[in-house]
């Protein structure tokens, strides 16, 4: 974290944790502006599609496996238009074609698209692991390769989902696949999400006089399908799954549609213009916690570094080009 991220002042907004997608963009015109969001069939992701093509956007929906025609239709009634593409962040071939194949400028990313906890190290085709993979370097791939078309929108945004798990876990670069060290399933997603804040503040850094400017958004408590890797046990040890097996989400926790609000925020609201390189949760930036091992909210030091962000750019650079 450098001295301008401590003297700088902190953005605020009227919305907050209960907040939906919806309200978010109420009143705001997105009339021809094209949006790409990875894992948008489902969950969240559903929920940011559905809010940005409500308000005019045409979307492009970046999944693994594009059978989403019912998800399309369900949009025709709306001002915007969806589309479906195939894409899968763990496989650099598929992230290539998708480049390849896009036309004309990109007016907004949305990095949506997630693994959390996955039991077991698993390895990608490239020797990468999977938490890692997904949540970041295909992301990456996928982000650094639409640059020129990003810079053709003349003011794109990117936005980078990330999570509170990040305040426990710095970037290892000496083992970020757990070649050596013990594979623990929430260090690999806590890395991963500290790799997304990261590289929010990489775009800002490189990015930012060719009118790009990148975020992280922390969405909250929210049970979606991103809890597929968790056994009941795990569920019910976090007090979200009762004995008869039914989900049961904790008074803290928010529905989909307004876990999707920051996204929105930062993909399309003109209150955050040329903010950059910053992580919000709840539709604020989030505050820089001294102590981020202790901490239930805000955003870890070790995720604003902007030397440490210098280092994964240049370490993603390496690994997708390999």
């Amino acid at each position: 974290m450098d001295d301008n991220t401590k003297t700088r002042a902190r953005v605020v907004t009227p919305f907050g944790p209960r907040t939906t997608a919806a309200e978010v963009l109420a009143g705001v015109d997105l009339t021809g502006r094209r949006i790409i969001v990875t894992g948008g069939a489902s969950g969240l992701g559903t929920e940011t599609v559905r809010a940005l093509v409500g308000a005019g956007a045409e979307v492009t929906v970046a999944i693994r496996r594009p059978a989403a025609a019912d998800l399309v239709e369900e949009m025709s009634a709306l001002p915007g238009s969806a589309r479906v593409a195939p894409l899968d962040l763990s496989d650099l071939t598929s992230v290539a074609a998708f480049v390849a194949d896009w036309r004309g400028a990109v007016d907004a990313v949305v990095a949506n698209a997630g693994i959390m906890a996955v039991a077991t190290r698993e390895l990608t085709a490239q020797g990468w692991e999977a938490q890692l993979a997904t949540n970041h370097l295909g992301h990456f791939a996928l982000v650094t390769g639409l640059h020129d078309n990003l810079r053709a929108a003349g003011s794109a945004r990117v936005v980078l989902v990330s999570s509170g798990a990040h305040l426990r876990e710095p970037f290892d670069f000496t083992d970020p696949h757990f070649g050596e060290r013990p594979y623990d399933r929430w260090s690999a997603y806590g890395q991963s999400k500290t790799a997304t804040v990261l590289f929010a503040v990489g775009i800002a850094n490189r990015w930012a006089d060719e009118g790009i400017v990148a975020n992280a958004a922390n969405p909250g408590y929210i049970l979606t399908n991103l809890q597929r890797h968790l056994d009941d046990e795990t569920m019910r040890a976090f007090g979200v799954l009762d004995e008869a097996g039914n989900r049961v989400p904790l008074d803290y926790y928010k529905t989909p549609e307004q876990g999707a609000s920051t996204s929105v925020l930062l993909a399309a609201s003109p209150l955050v213009e040329g903010v950059t390189g910053r992580y919000f949760e709840d539709n604020q930036e989030a505050e820089v916690v001294p102590v981020p091992a202790e901490a239930e909210a805000g955003v870890a030091p070790h995720a604003l570094d902007p030397a440490a962000a210098e280092r994964l750019w240049v370490y993603s650079q390496q690994a997708v080009a390999a």
